[in-house]
């Protein structure tokens, strides 16, 4: 490819136009919508997304089941998750997210355990809900002390039309526990996402119905739940402890390292604080009709953000929290410099680009560029308008936005721009480590982390730096370089 990288939007739109010439013309009339360069004025970033993938290319999305199951309920700690269906999807999705969480694994803890029906031709056909009903009974005799159970379903039982939530009802009235039937068969919508919408709905039909069957819950003036933090690798321990600093009170934690009380409380909360918003946004609109709480979102990754982030939430509650969030951050500025001053010399402006998931694409960027380095590109897998509408205002004008991009659409962009660095999940990380371009697995940090928070910053900075500056990239060609 030859392309004169002279101006970022000349260039990208150079890029864009190549990119798609290899398609046939019908691809590349639908895979042009979702490619374009920030900056044009367009609210949204001037891009399609939330649309069914194209046949044929190698998207990287997950299924309805992975938004359920591998999101938003696997991480609730006390209760038994069963995947309903074929072992393989249990199987694929099994602890890998790194939903850091306490408690002793099983005995009152389950996160890191696979439950499957492990579904077989002879369920097909005569269906599955007897082997529920004997799942379901097998789990309260090994597990009595699992707080409840979610049954989420894969492909199969919606194609046969099981029904769980009968089996649910029956079962919960005999165990005395709840059990949430989830209709999340990967089949449904076109990625993960509506899998995030549908957990959501199950909480709000099946565990907010049980809010007032134990007792009266204490509450105070400064209780927050913080949503979509999924504890990867720590993160949501490191953002409660500034909260709880500040003189906050979190009350519960969705869902990392959550508990099936604590869902049942989050309505007393005064403030919902969604880190997550892709998966999070559906159940705190909920909570704010029904129940008037009212919700913000808040991005806790890097120094400027989050400083931003707890001033904007102490907003809310009075001269008691606000001077907490000052306290909180005259306390760890001067770690953040330092941290600054130690790393931004070793990455400013180096380049980088950016495919992940729910928020990742618009959150880091603001870290990136407290350490001086520059985004180049930025995409999302499953966003929808209202994403990228929020992404608009983080990019800077030039950058290549990208939604749903395609194997080859990311690996020839890479070959383009020649990043310094790239942050994307797993699937892609082999494949561009192979290009010689260094990468960080931004879905679940490498087995690093937290990356929240001000201690969160240093381990980022670190990471980022290993990343970029191994030696190891000098003793290889990248295979444009061979």
């Amino acid at each position: 490819m030859s392309l004169d990288y002279t101006n970022d939007r000349e260039f990208h739109e150079q890029l864009i136009e190549e990119v798609l010439s290899h398609y046939p013309e019908k691809a590349a009339k639908r895979r042009r919508k979702h490619l374009n360069i920030a900056g044009d004025g367009t609210s949204d970033c001037g891009v399609k997304s939330n649309i069914k993938s194209m046949p044929g290319v190698m998207t990287v999305r997950g299924c309805a089941y992975a938004g359920s199951k591998g999101v938003v309920w696997g991480p609730v700690k006390d209760m038994v998750h069963i995947s309903h269906g074929p072992v393989g999807c249990g199987q694929y999705s099994w602890a890998q997210r790194r939903n850091y969480y306490t408690g002793t694994t099983g005995i009152d803890t389950f996160g890191t355990m696979q439950f499957t029906s492990d579904y077989q031709e002879r369920d097909i056909v005569f269906g599955g809900d007897k082997k529920l009903r004997e799942i379901i009974d097998e789990i309260e005799m090994l597990f009595p002390l699992a707080k409840g159970i979610s049954v989420q379903s894969e492909c199969p039982v919606g194609l046969i039309g099981d029904d769980i939530e009968a089996v649910s009802k029956e079962k919960s009235a005999e165990i005395g526990k709840p059990i949430v039937p989830v209709r999340c068969e990967g089949f449904r919508g076109v990625s993960q996402s509506l899998g995030h919408h549908i957990a959501n709905d199950t909480i709000r039909d099946w565990v907010f119905s049980r809010e007032d069957e134990h007792g009266a819950f204490e509450s105070t003036p400064y209780d927050v739940v913080v949503i979509g933090d999924y504890n990867i690798g720590g993160d949501a321990w490191s953002s409660r402890r500034l909260l709880e600093e500040m003189g906050l009170r979190v009350i519960a934690q969705w869902t990392g390292d959550s508990t099936l009380a604590e869902l049942e409380r989050a309505p007393k909360a005064k403030l919902n604080l969604i880190h997550c918003y892709r998966s999070m946004n559906y159940i705190s609109r909920h909570m704010e009709e029904k129940y008037g709480t009212p919700w913000t979102e808040f991005n806790f990754f890097g120094p400027s953000r989050i400083a931003l982030s707890l001033r904007h939430i102490a907003s809310f509650f009075d001269d008691t929290i606000k001077e907490g969030a000052e306290r909180v951050i005259e306390k760890y500025t001067p770690m953040a410099n330092a941290v600054v001053e130690r790393f931004k010399p070793r990455l400013e402006g180096k380049k980088v680009m950016l495919y992940v998931g729910g928020l990742r694409p618009r959150h880091m960027i603001n870290a990136f560029e407290d350490l001086g380095m520059q985004i180049v590109g930025a995409g999302y897998e499953f966003a929808h308008k209202d994403d990228y509408q929020r992404t608009a205002s983080h990019v800077k004008d030039g950058t290549l936005i990208y939604d749903d991009a395609t194997a080859f659409e990311l690996e020839k962009f890479i070959e383009a721009i020649r990043p310094d660095l790239v942050g994307s999940g797993i699937k892609e990380k082999y494949p561009i480590q192979k290009m010689g371009v260094p990468f960080r697995q931004v879905h679940s940090w490498d087995y690093s982390g937290p990356y929240h928070g001000y201690d969160g910053f240093a381990i980022f900075a670190r990471d980022m730096d290993l990343a970029i500056n191994n030696p190891v990239w000098g003793m290889l060609k990248a295979p444009w370089a061979a």
